[in-house]
């Protein structure tokens, strides 16, 4: 009775804090992540350390309450049953596919948070998902030689590619690579595993390949991407015609035949923004690939989609600000993605 009382007066006079707690405790309980551990692990297993104490650790210090993986763990000392050099070993060892698994799981939960407590943002295109693919690499890392840190050049850690979901706003899955130099387009055949009827995906320069195209398109999905000056191959067919003015240029409409080097092609649009006001690359203009109809997207509300690619820039730079990404202390990191929000149009 007196708990009761106590947590009713919590309710009242700080619901917001209590709503939170539970969300996080329900999302992140220990049960469910010890049992997603034990079914996606390859390698690692639940023997001596659980994956749970590893993440309550981890926690402690992304949300600076500690700060080191040492620190956390002495903290917590005579809650272990082993020595903090099983943490550093469990940490080093970690599998990608688990912290993959670990992202969508908790995205799932806490979008049925969103969903139930009315927190849906509008759809931007109504009958369709919309979701924006970007990847970063972490700079100026002390994972680099102590000489190599403040070069942004220098050799890179691992990186990922991240899928927000543009109506509750939460980073629904991840694809982790642990070799830095690897092009984000290597990432691009796990992508297209995971993608769906009426999806649409809205995405970079970078992303603008026959393959990736070609197999959204061919999986009943659309894209709106930024087209590369060299890839896909590609005919301009007719002439450009103005659609009108967005918020930063004249918009053109045009239809395009891209070509795949299998002997796959495809009839598109291409959206040219003409623009007021240079990148700071110097262009004036930027081209856009759709395939979405145009009675589901004019060629101004395609233009509008593409700008829409910013949210997930935002969301990297507020896990950055908000979130330990990168720990300083200590012989070992965990990386929570302190993604630095560096790509401009």
């Amino acid at each position: 009775m007196l708990i009761q009382e106590l947590v009713d007066r919590f309710e009242k006079k700080a619901p917001m804090a209590v709503m939170v707690r539970a969300a996080l405790e329900n999302a992140l309980s220990a049960e469910r992540l010890d049992a997603m551990f034990e079914k996606h692990a390859l390698r690692q297993s639940n023997r001596d350390l659980m994956f749970s104490s590893v993440v309550d650790i981890m926690g402690l210090v992304a949300c600076r309450i500690h700060p080191s993986p040492h620190a956390a763990f002495q903290a917590r000392a005579a809650e272990m049953s082993v020595n903090v050099h099983a943490l550093y070993d469990k940490l080093q060892r970690m599998e990608t596919n688990v912290s993959r698994c670990l992202v969508v799981e908790t995205a799932e939960r806490m979008a049925q948070i969103v969903r139930h407590t009315g927190g849906m943002l509008p759809k931007l295109l109504p009958g369709y998902r919309v979701k924006i693919l970007d990847g970063n690499h972490l700079r100026r890392t002390q994972r680099r030689i102590g000489e190599l840190r403040r070069l942004n050049a220098a050799p890179l850690p691992g990186h990922a590619l991240a899928v927000l979901d543009t109506e509750t706003r939460l980073v629904i899955d991840v694809f982790p690579c642990e070799d830095g130099h690897a092009q984000e387009r290597s990432l691009l055949p796990q992508v297209l595993e995971t993608v769906q009827v009426n999806d649409v995906w809205i995405d970079d320069r970078n992303f603008s390949t026959a393959d990736f195209l070609l197999g959204i398109r061919q999986r009943g999905a659309y894209f709106v991407t930024r087209q590369h000056a060299t890839s896909p191959r590609y005919e301009l067919l007719g002439k450009r015609a103005c659609a009108g003015r967005c918020g930063t240029g004249i918009v053109y409409e045009q239809a395009v035949q891209i070509f795949h080097p299998d002997g796959r092609s495809a009839r598109i649009r291409r959206i040219t923004v003409k623009l007021d006001e240079p990148t700071r690359d110097g262009e004036r203009e930027i081209h856009i690939l759709t395939n979405l109809p145009k009675k589901v997207a004019t060629a101004l509300r395609v233009a509008e989609l593409y700008r829409h690619r910013w949210k997930i820039e935002t969301a990297f730079a507020e896990v950055a600000q908000n979130l330990e990404g990168e720990i300083g202390n200590g012989s070992s990191r965990f990386l929570v993605g302190n993604f630095s929000a560096q790509k401009r149009l």
